[in-house]
């Protein structure tokens, strides 16, 4: 499995450390890291327009983006037909969104979460296959 990570300069300090969590685990094909690489104010559409392209390239990718409340990389990564980000702040948030919403991208408030919730939220995400059934016909429904 490919994972994208991204953030803008809200967010870098805690994908530093969700990354390195991440790189200790073995199953993952590869991780990505698509920026923000310090703590200096960027634009977060910025980062995400990139690491959407990025991830189009990939088709079974999933992302995990963050920036200060989650909205806005959230928000950004929502314009694009490949994704399904969902915003979670807790892991039974983060598991719904792939089990009934299919998300491919978690959005975390890195201003808002401990590390401890947010790898939490990322196990949850990783972890939890999407269900289909009833949830397939409403994922359906989201890009007409």
């Amino acid at each position: 499995m490919v994972i994208f990570l991204a953030s803008d300069h809200a967010g870098y300090a805690l994908k530093e450390q969700i990354k390195a969590a991440l790189q200790e685990r073995t199953k993952f094909e590869a991780l990505r890291d698509m920026g923000t690489y310090s703590d200096a104010a960027v634009d977060y559409p910025d980062i995400i327009h990139f690491a959407a392209q990025k991830m189009k390239e990939e088709p079974e990718s999933c992302a995990i983006f963050l920036c200060g409340s989650g909205n806005g990389v959230c928000m950004t990564a929502n314009r694009y037909p490949h994704m399904r980000a969902a915003l979670a702040w807790n892991a039974e948030i983060a598991k719904l969104a792939r089990q009934h919403n299919d998300a491919n991208v978690l959005c975390l408030p890195a201003r808002f979460i401990s590390l401890a919730e947010a790898l939490s939220c990322v196990e949850a995400f990783l972890s939890t296959p999407f269900e289909g059934g009833r949830h397939q016909i409403r994922v359906a429904k989201i890009n007409p």
